[in-house]
């Protein structure tokens, strides 16, 4: 009897077939669905004297972040960053066959 179990075919469980779409809105609902809880947690840390500094800050964060949203981050890597940064990207869409010119194209 034992060798007869044995020598079946094991198949595994029959997958539910669902679009990702539905999946991920299902994830996100049932995550929403505990946004009360979360946020009470995180307050209850932000305020316990019992909490590391760095956790009181990072729930205190992650409260601002979810009310007001993160602050914008200025991009930049010296005095015209931001710009070069524009101009490279426009290079890069509008005018992507100056990149087969190597660095011809770079100041233009």
């Amino acid at each position: 009897m034992e060798g007869e179990l044995a020598s079946e075919p094991i198949r595994p469980p029959a997958r539910r077939r669902t679009s990702s779409a539905r999946t991920l809105t299902e994830i996100r609902s049932l995550a929403r669905s505990h946004t009360r809880t979360a946020l009470r947690v995180l307050v209850g840390i932000m305020r316990s004297d019992d909490a590391t500094p760095a956790a009181r800050v990072s729930a205190a964060n992650a409260i601002l972040d979810r009310g007001w949203g993160k602050a914008a981050q200025p991009i930049e890597n010296g005095e015209d960053g931001v710009l070069e940064l524009i101009h490279r990207i426009e290079r890069i869409i509008v005018y992507p066959a100056s990149l087969g010119d190597g660095d011809a194209g770079r100041d233009a």
